[in-house]
C-alpha cells in the first residue's frame, strides 16, 4: 500500500526526522490560507499523487506569495499525472537547499536483507543514477539482529562528503529510516531529496513509504491512510473480498490456483497469439457463472486430484474442459477472435 507524501512526512516527524512545515489543501482558497498561515516565502505547492515524476509533469511549483500559491494550486488541482487526477496539494515552507541527497531503505530480495541506499545525486530518480553513474550509489546491507552500525553511518557520511557538522544529524535520520522500515513493516522508505542546508541541517524535502499489505492487520492505524482514489477500482474491489487480483491488458480471463500454473497458462496463450487479462476472480467457475450471469466462453484445463469429479460437474454445461494446456490456450484464442471485441 502506498501513502501520500504528506502522510509519510507526518510519520517522519513522529520518528524525529526534520521536515518542512506544511498543510494540505483541496481547493485554491485553502492553498492561499495555508500559505498565509505558514508565514514564510517562498512556499512549494506539490501535487499529492502515488506516482513519481510530479515535477516534470508540472505538479510542483514555488510561490512567492499566498496569491501565487492559490494560482499554482488552481493549475495543479485536477491535472492528470500518469493517469491519476490530482485531488489535493501540499503547501509547504521552502527549504534552504545547499545539496540534495538520495536516501532510502528497501527490502532487497536478492540479498535477503534490508539495504540502505545512498547517493549524493539526489532530486532525480535513483533508477536514472543507477543506469548512468552506478558508482555514485552506496549500498549498505543491514544485518538481521544488528541493523545499521556506527561504522556504516561514518562510511555513509564520508561517501556523501558531508561536513562533519552534519554527521550527527545524518546518522539520526538514517537510524530513523531504518526504524520506519521495521516498525511499519514497510517495503520501501525513501527520502528524495534529503536536503543539506547552509546551516548543515538535514531535512526531508520529500517522503515516500510503501507498506506491506500482508502486514496491515498488525497496523490497523495505517490502514486508515489508504487512498482508494489512487488505486485501480477492480483491484480495490477484489481486496475488499480478500481476493488477490492484478489488472492486466488483454481479453482472455485466467482463473488458476498457483503462481506456476498461472505463468504457464499465460505463456501458452501468449505463444498462440492471445492476450490475457485477469478481469474476474471468483470462488469457483460454476458459482461465479451462477451469481454473475457471465455469458462469455470459458475454457478450462483441469488435471489432477478429483479430475473425473470435475468433469462430471461440468457435464451438461457450456463450459469447455480440455485435457492439455496447449489445447485450452488454442481454444481460448480461437473463441476470443470470434467474439470480435
Amino acid at each position: 500500500m502506498k501513502i501520500h507524501e504528506y502522510q509519510a512526512k507526518q510519520i517522519f516527524r513522529e520518528l524525529g526526522i526534520p521536515v518542512p512545515e506544511g498543510k494540505v489543501a483541496e481547493t485554491p482558497d485553502q492553498a492561499v490560507e495555508s500559505a498565509r498561515s505558514l508565514g514564510t516565502y517562498p512556499v512549494a505547492v506539490k501535487a499529492q499523487v502515488h506516482v513519481g515524476g510530479r515535477g516534470k509533469a508540472g505538479g510542483v511549483k514555488l510561490a512567492k506569495s499566498a496569491e501565487e500559491a492559490g494560482q499554482h494550486a488552481r493549475a495543479i488541482l485536477g491535472m492528470s499525472i500518469k493517469g491519476i487526477t490530482v485531488k489535493r496539494v501540499l503547501v509547504e515552507a521552502g527549504v534552504d537547499i545547499q545539496r540534495e541527497i538520495y536516501a532510502g531503505v528497501i527490502v532487497d530480495r536478492e540479498r535477503k536483507a534490508p539495504v540502505l541506499i545512498l547517493s549524493a545525486a539526489g532530486g532525480v530518480d535513483i533508477e536514472e543514477v543507477a543506469a548512468a553513474d552506478p558508482e555514485k550509489i552506496l549500498h549498505l546491507v543491514l544485518q538481521p539482529g544488528l541493523g545499521l552500525q556506527a561504522f556504516q553511518v561514518r562510511r555513509a557520511c564520508y561517501f556523501l562528503e558531508l561536513p562533519k557538522e552534519a554527521h550527527r544529524a545524518m546518522g539520526e535520520t538514517l537510524h530513523a529510516l531504518e526504524r520506519a522500515l521495521f516498525e511499519l513493516d514497510a517495503s520501501l522508505v525513501e527520502i528524495n531529496p534529503l536536503v543539506l542546508t547552509s546551516r548543515n541541517e538535514i531535512i526531508a524535502a520529500d517522503g515516500k513509504i510503501n507498506l506491506d499489505d500482508n502486514a496491515l492487520p498488525l497496523h490497523p492505524d495505517l490502514e486508515g491512510l489508504r487512498d482508494e482514489n489512487e488505486e485501480e477500482p477492480l483491484e480495490a474491489e477484489a481486496r475488499r473480498h480478500a481476493l488477490s487480483y492484478v489488472k492486466l491488458d488483454g481479453k482472455i480471463g485466467c482463473l488458476v490456483n498457483g503462481a506456476g500454473l498461472a505463468m504457464g497458462t499465460m505463456d501458452l496463450v501468449k505463444h498462440f497469439g492471445g492476450e490475457l487479462r485477469c478481469d474476474r476472480v471468483a470462488e469457483g467457475v460454476l458459482k461465479a457463472r451462477e451469481l454473475t450471469g457471465i455469458d462469455v466462453p470459458i475454457v478450462m484445463r483441469l488435471v489432477g486430484t478429483n479430475e473425473d469429479k470435475a468433469r462430471e460437474l461440468l457435464e451438461g454445461t457450456d463450459l469447455i474442459m480440455l485435457p492439455t494446456m496447449a489445447e485450452a490456450a488454442q481454444k481460448a484464442v480461437e473463441l476470443s477472435h470470434r467474439s470480435g471485441d
